[in-house]
């Protein structure tokens, strides 16, 4: 597979390539609960694994051992916070932040509710915004995909995504972001905030394939047979196509 490069861009002057919260492979900040995760169910009175009962020696497998989840976790970069940021309500309960280093003030600000959009539920009505300290280049015909890390529901924040074509500006972007009603705290420095996902243009054409009854019934009975093997592991061994971020 043919490796690109993306080249991230200091906007801050004391910022350099060594800075601890520099962009990074998000793979680097997997969290504990994704880490300890076993790859197969164990009764937590025995310690023995669950067998799966449609074959005598297969175990059963928990979602640590599904590639899809891994590989959406794992591919692309992320953006941290460059330090503790404080959140808290005021006198007239409403949601309020201030960055714990005066040198990143302007990293996290409170913006006017967005007209029209939709208020995501269970998220207070005030917002804020990320103002990311670096900016990036990627190579000709390149865009990336911006998102809150998936699968990252322990977060307490949540943000808008977005499509930027990365090949055209340096420019870092600004992103809202909204915070889970009833939490006050600490966003801790380090603490993963935005997903970015290089991918490059390309325009498609769909197309739709009727089948009988007989046909699907077939697929679906050699895919099970395929796929549902003791202990899993075939779509890994023998189609997953392992992508590195460096």
């Amino acid at each position: 597979m043919e490796t690109k490069k993306i080249k991230f861009a200091a906007f801050k002057p004391w910022l350099t390539d060594k800075t601890e919260t520099r962009p990074s492979p998000i793979q680097s900040t997997l969290p504990e609960w994704y880490k300890s995760m076993t790859r197969f169910i164990k009764n937590e009175s025995t310690g023995d694994y669950y067998q799966n009962p449609e074959f005598p020696y297969g175990k059963w497998i928990t979602w640590k051992g599904c590639p899809a989840i891994f590989d959406v976790m794992t591919t692309g970069y992320v953006f941290k916070a460059p330090c503790d940021i404080e959140f808290f309500l005021d006198n007239n309960k409403k949601i309020r932040c201030v960055t714990l280093d005066e040198k990143y003030k302007e990293f996290c600000t409170e913006r006017e509710p967005l007209a029209g959009f939709y208020q995501p539920d269970g998220y207070y009505l005030e917002h804020f915004a990320w103002f990311f300290d670096w900016g990036f280049e990627a190579p000709p015909g390149y865009s990336a995909l911006f998102i809150p890390p998936i699968n990252r529901f322990d977060l307490p924040f949540t943000s808008t995504g977005g499509i930027i074509d990365i090949d055209k500006t340096t420019q870092p972007g600004s992103f809202p972001f909204f915070v889970k009603e009833g939490w006050t705290g600490r966003v801790e420095k380090g603490t993963p905030i935005m997903q970015m996902i290089p991918f490059k243009r390309e325009n498609w054409e769909s197309e739709y394939i009727e089948q009988d009854e007989k046909t699907i019934k077939k697929l679906v009975k050699n895919n099970s047979k395929k796929y549902r093997v003791p202990n899993g592991g075939y779509y890994k061994n023998n189609i997953w196509e392992r992508r590195h971020y460096k």
